[in-house]
């Protein structure tokens, strides 16, 4: 098993890693399974692994992991500013929960606008069972209002670009029909 520092262990549920962070314009949308994908074990609900088909004895995609976790856990259904630690509460609950898979699962969800938006307005982080804990800080606020904001700029720039080329396009088939229109007229006589 890889071993990992302490530093690294800690998942801050409001700041996901760029590797971690979905492609909004090319990924699924969060919470859906791509069906390419093997289908996770089942958890129990004391939170065990249940008996789980061959197949399915290699590690779970990250969208499924986070499907099943949305299935087992308030925080995550409910989509609540997750605590501090919330890797280290999922590997007690969860054994044999692949590191690298849960972590992918957490950046996805923490960086889903659902989530952004709940963090945007909390005062309270919750534990898996949806228990309250700690505050949210004024810096995570902010920095869930800022990633917000710059989603929302990103998408204004796309959807303008957007429209700016299909303008273009529509100007090429005009620019095209016109000189048809003329070559047909010229070549008549």
């Amino acid at each position: 098993m890889n071993t990992i520092s302490s530093a690294a262990e800690s998942v801050d549920a409001t700041t996901p890693s760029p590797a971690e962070t979905p492609n909004t314009e090319a990924s699924t949308p969060p919470g859906a399974v791509d069906s390419s994908q093997e289908r996770p074990a089942a958890i129990a609900p004391d939170g065990s692994a249940g008996s789980a088909p061959a197949a399915a004895s290699a590690a779970p995609s990250a969208r499924a992991l986070l499907k099943q976790l949305q299935q087992q856990f308030p925080a995550f259904r409910d989509c609540l500013p997750l605590a501090i630690g919330i890797d280290k509460q999922l590997l007690a609950r969860v054994p044999g929960l692949d590191r690298k898979t849960m972590r992918a699962a957490l950046g996805i969800h923490t960086g889903s606008m659902r989530y952004l938006r709940a963090m945007e307005k909390a005062t309270q982080r919750f534990d898996l069972d949806g228990v309250a804990g700690a505050d949210v800080t004024d810096t995570h606020r902010l920095h869930a209002k800022e990633q917000l904001q710059l989603r929302f700029k990103k998408e204004a720039e796309r959807k303008k670009a957007e429209k700016a080329a299909e303008a273009e396009a529509e100007a090429a088939r005009l620019r095209q029909e016109k000189l048809q229109q003329l070559a047909s007229k010229f070549s008549r006589g």
